[in-house]
């Protein structure tokens, strides 16, 4: 039991030390020659309404969309076939960025359930005492979600991909205007985090148009 702890001590130190620098949004791009990063979707790829989601691991408001507003767009619109959704992580500190790392080493095809994993005890993970415990809490999460201890230390010591998760969450957020969290982008048109009604209004108005 002592090495188990001794050895996530020590992945846990090697992922702050990876992302060091990534503590605000103008200090997070390191380099230029970055890999191109995968978007997370769920959905047709068909569908006639595309909805971006800016969000944040560490944004409440983020958590309680996914908790309750996220099922119904799903239930009726996303598996429906007429929204198809991408998720964009913005990154206001470290524990966003390595959360957003925790869910990507599930893959595109887990990503989802993931998150909302993450979402759901967000109110746990980040009331650690410090950020080994952070880190901790998410491999946690992680192995419930059934992945193993050595690929989420890989995962979350890829300073590439954390440099290329940086590089487009600053760019496509600037592009789109954002500076809160949750925001959607549904369409072109930029939205503020709103109820579940609001985004019923949206969608029929797009699909009746």
């Amino acid at each position: 039991m002592t090495e188990q702890i001794s050895l996530t001590r020590r992945a846990a130190l090697a992922v702050m030390g990876a992302t060091a620098a990534y503590s605000a949004i103008p200090a997070f791009a390191q380099s230029d020659e970055v890999a191109a990063l995968e978007e997370m979707s769920i959905g047709s790829e068909d569908a006639p309404i595309t909805m971006i989601e800016y969000a944040s691991f560490t944004c409440p408001h983020c958590k309680n969309f996914h908790a309750n507003v996220l099922p119904l767009i799903m239930e009726n619109y996303i598996d429906t076939g007429k929204v198809r959704m991408i998720y964009r992580g913005i990154y206001f500190d470290r524990l966003g960025l390595w959360a957003d790392m925790l869910a990507r080493c599930g893959g595109p095809d887990r990503y989802f359930g993931i998150t909302s994993m993450i979402y759901d005890k967000q109110g746990e993970w980040t009331a650690a005492e410090n950020a080994v415990g952070v880190v901790d809490n998410l491999y946690a999460i992680g192995r419930r979600a059934g992945l193993n201890q050595v690929d989420m230390e890989t995962c979350m010591q890829d300073n590439e991909t954390a440099q290329a998760m940086v590089k487009s969450s600053t760019e496509n957020a600037e592009a789109d205007g954002v500076n809160s969290t949750p925001t959607f982008v549904i369409n072109g048109k930029t939205h503020s985090n709103m109820p579940y009604a609001d985004f019923v209004d949206e969608f029929d108005r797009i699909l009746e148009g």
